[in-house]
């Protein structure tokens, strides 16, 4: 069997740590589906879409994300982490502010998406209408007139 070295530094400094014999396995892909239902499971914390929003029109360091979210400190770094771990986020130091922003800008086209496919369904769920109409889409920075919902027959 083959086997791969890995050291575990304890005190971070390299080569000071004990080396752990393991068995090598190959990188296993996931099916795409797969991927896309962890990439939906990471967007279905309703603070984790606020981020992205706000992320999706601009840089923001975190106490600005925390004036603009009704969260707690806590609560806001660990959605924070969440999204740097799926690495749909970013960030980066700027003199003692840790500044966020999105990884890729489609993420602003995948809460676009969300919106178009949430006014579609106005007429089932009639009671999101005034939300979704009224003013501007953060992710889009400007107004989305809602599109009709398809009608059965």
């Amino acid at each position: 069997m083959k086997t791969c070295s890995l050291e575990i530094a304890f005190n971070q400094t390299p080569g000071t740590g004990r080396v752990l014999e393991v068995p090598w396995r190959p990188t296993v892909s996931v099916p795409l589906y797969q991927a896309k239902a962890e990439l939906f499971k990471t967007l279905g914390h309703p603070a984790r879409i606020r981020i992205l929003e706000l992320l999706s029109e601009r840089e923001h360091a975190v106490h600005e994300l925390l004036e603009n979210i009704a969260i707690e400190p806590s609560n806001l770094s660990q959605q924070l982490a969440v999204l740097r771990r799926t690495s749909l986020v970013t960030s980066h130091r700027e003199g003692g502010e840790v500044i966020y922003a999105v990884s890729v800008p489609e993420v602003r086209d995948l809460l676009l998406a969300g919106r178009r496919i949430l006014s579609g369904l106005i007429a089932v769920q009639g009671d999101l209408a005034p939300e979704l109409t009224a003013g501007p889409d953060p992710a889009a920075g400007r107004a989305v007139s809602p599109t009709r919902a398809p009608t059965s027959r």
